[in-house]
Formats: C-alpha cells, sequence, structure tokens
C-alpha cells in the first residue's frame, strides 16, 4: 500500500508489475522486428493517451523501445499471438502500425484491448509516478491565463454594452394594450426597458467580477513561480488551495501603499461576492430573513463563517459592479507593472506552461530581469517546443 505521498515500494511496484502482465497477456515484446510498415491501423486509433501506454510498457513492463525518430518519438515492437506490429508515437499521434490488412486490423483491435487491460491494472504505478514528479518538481504547471482573461474581458464588455444601451433608453416607455372582441380597451401594461437592460447587465457584471478573481487564482501562481517565490509541485499544489488573499501576498507586497489599497477593496469585493452566492444570493448585503419589530420590517443577515455570530445586521456595503469591475482594471494594471512586466509576456501574451525546473534552477531570475531578456527567452523556448511538437529531432 502506498503512503499518503502516493509513492510505491518496490515490493508494490512488483506485483503491480505481475499483475499488467497477466491483464495484457498474450502480448508481448516482439522477439525481433526489421520490418518498417509505415501504416496506420484504423484500430489504433483508439489507444490510450500516449504516455499511459508508455509508462505501461516501457517503464514498468520494460518492453525495449526505439528512441527519437524522424518525426517519431518513440516505438514499440509487439507481438500478438504471433502476430507483429508495433506502437509508435509519431507527429501525427500514437498508434498501431502494420500492413495494415484486415488480419492486421483484428490484431489492432486486440492490442488496444490487451493495453486497456493493462492500464487499469497499472493505475496505482501511474499515481507513483505522479507523486514522485510532484515531490521532485519534474512539472510543467498548465497555463490557462490567456482563456481565462479573454473570458473575463468578454464578460465586462458585455456588461459596459447592456449599460450604455439601459442608459440610452432611460425614460422609454413601451405601452401594450389588451382590447376585447369588440375593441374596447381591457388593460394596459406600461414597461420600461431600461430597467429590463440595467438588471440583465447586473447580471452579466456579477459574471464578469467572479471571472476576474478565477483569472486572478490562476495567473498569481504562475507569477509567483516566475518570480521564484514557488519552485516545487508541493507548493504550487498548497496555494492552489489557499485562499485568493494568500495568492495575493505571495506576488504583491502589502507594504506598498497601492498594492495594500487595492488588495484591501478588492477583498471587501471578493467576500462580498462570495457570500452573495455562497448564500443562494438572498442578498448583495447577504441579507436571508426579514423580522417584525416597531421599527418596521429588518434585514437579518448571514454572517461570515468566523464571525462570533451566525446572524448580524451590520454587513459589508452593497457592492456596485461598475465600481467592482473599474477596481479590477486597476488591479490588473498595477499587477503588471514594475519588476512584474516581464511576466506578462511569458503568462499572458505567450501563453506558456511554467517549468518548475526553470524556477529552481535561476532560468527564470535571469528572463525576469528585465522585458527583452524576456523576449529572448521566449524566442529560444518556443523554438524548443515547436521543434518537440513536429519531433524535429
Amino acid at each position: 500500500m502506498a503512503d499518503k505521498s502516493g509513492i510505491l515500494t518496490e515490493e508494490e511496484i512488483e506485483r503491480i508489475r505481475r499483475e499488467a502482465w497477466k491483464a495484457i497477456a498474450p502480448l508481448r515484446p516482439a522477439s525481433s522486428f526489421t520490418l518498417d510498415w509505415g501504416k496506420r491501423t484504423k484500430a489504433g486509433r483508439a489507444l490510450p493517451a500516449p504516455y499511459l501506454v508508455y509508462f505501461l510498457l516501457v517503464e514498468l513492463l520494460r518492453f525495449p523501445f526505439a528512441g527519437r525518430g524522424e518525426k517519431i518519438a518513440w516505438s514499440i515492437a509487439v507481438e500478438f499471438d504471433g502476430k507483429l506490429a508495433s506502437v509508435e508515437h509519431r507527429k501525427l499521434g500514437l498508434g498501431i502500425f502494420s500492413p495494415a490488412t484486415a488480419e492486421d486490423e483484428a490484431v489492432a483491435e486486440h492490442i488496444v484491448k490487451a493495453v486497456d487491460k493493462g492500464v487499469r491494472a497499472a493505475e496505482a504505478f501511474f499515481a507513483h509516478l505522479a507523486a514522485e514528479a510532484v515531490k521532485h518538481s519534474q512539472l510543467n504547471v498548465t497555463n490557462n491565463s490567456g482563456w481565462l482573461f479573454n473570458r473575463y474581458e468578454y464578460l465586462r464588455d458585455e456588461f459596459r454594452e447592456k449599460m450604455r444601451i439601459a442608459e440610452s433608453r432611460k425614460g422609454e416607455v413601451e405601452v401594450e394594450e389588451e382590447k376585447n372582441a369588440s375593441g374596447s380597451t381591457v388593460s394596459i401594461l406600461y414597461s420600461y426597458p431600461a430597467v429590463a437592460l440595467a438588471q440583465e447587465a447586473r447580471w452579466i457584471g456579477i459574471a464578469a467580477i467572479e471571472a476576474f478573481f478565477g483569472w486572478t487564482e490562476h495567473v498569481l501562481i504562475h507569477i509567483g513561480i516566475l518570480e521564484g517565490k514557488i519552485r516545487t509541485g508541493e507548493d504550487v499544489a498548497k496555494l492552489a488551495a489557499d485562499e485568493w488573499s494568500e495568492k495575493v501576498k505571495v506576488v504583491l507586497s502589502l507594504g506598498d501603499r497601492e498594492s495594500k489599497k487595492l488588495y484591501d477593496e478588492l477583498l471587501a469585493v471578493r467576500r462580498q461576492i462570495r457570500n452573495y452566492m455562497a448564500h443562494g444570493a438572498f442578498g448583495k448585503q447577504g441579507e436571508a430573513f426579514q423580522f417584525h419589530s416597531k421599527a418596521g420590517a429588518v434585514p437579518v443577515l448571514l454572517m461570515e463563517s468566523s464571525s462570533a455570530s451566525r446572524f448580524g445586521m451590520l454587513g459589508h456595503p452593497e457592492f456596485d459592479e461598475a465600481a467592482a469591475i473599474a477596481l479590477a482594471e486597476a488591479f490588473i494594471e498595477h499587477l503588471w507593472s514594475a519588476e512584474r512586466a516581464p511576466a506578462r509576456l511569458y503568462v499572458q501574451e505567450a501563453a506558456l506552461p511554467v517549468i518548475l525546473t526553470f524556477a529552481t534552477d535561476g532560468t527564470y531570475q535571469d528572463a525576469m530581469a528585465s522585458v527583452e531578456d524576456m523576449e529572448r527567452f521566449i524566442r529560444g523556448l518556443t523554438y524548443e517546443m515547436d521543434t518537440a511538437v513536429n519531433m524535429d529531432w
């Protein structure tokens, strides 16, 4: 049984290895393999992810394999009931290659089923590899900052446009008459388009604010890595689970007056938004009940979990969507200013994954020295990544 870290002992890995061999039988390494068919079977397209196949056959079961070749990352010669084939990761994807006759297609289907069974049997081994990678920080951290920021910008712009239209139709009244069969007016309905449009704008505004916080939760971790303040996979996992406030403190110095002001104001907005949405949107101040008194109907607020009482009458001021978005814009401008400007090029513009080994060996520290240094670094790294994607070895 793996410990809490998920890392297995050699004895546990050996047990999984035996189970995986049973699961893939009669699939085995080819005794000899000099064929170069190059024809992709249809069945091979159903193989699991390339890394799972590689870890199963090479890392766990120790199948011999050929390394990098032109447009090929790796190739494994296999045999199934006396029939030969190769499992290869090529530029156009993982596949099973053979002369691709009808008989070969049937064999390829059997190979896929065997590999699927082996992958299921080796699940704990894959978790072990993942745990070891995190422990030793041999990791790339996925960068979704661009996508998340584009979502915020879209909702922000939709909010502003809807508010503009609502303002332009202010004072406009639509009248709808209901008449009976004789043509006499039975009722008249008055509606005010600006009111409905403003309400729709507020809905979009709340979504925009939530999208902004979602982006910051993500991007702050990446900036922290580039600045060398986050160095290990365990650091990333811990900070990802922490509160928004802890992520901000990693990147911004709250001793700086502007940073502290933006932090305090945004923290208040975040609490208001979180409480409003988490409590079922009873009210923007958290009001969920009213009790009757000699002073009239009095709102009762659901308080934060850290409060001494669950209920109260004094809460945060009601948040305003336009003001909150203006505050978000100020934070974005401040975040990408001064020494953090190079990080914007890497995280937001180039949208590159963050490589933890570069955080520990000083590579990012050198690149963060200036915008020009980061531009040079990005060009070099992008070239290397393009070469890997194209398998131009």
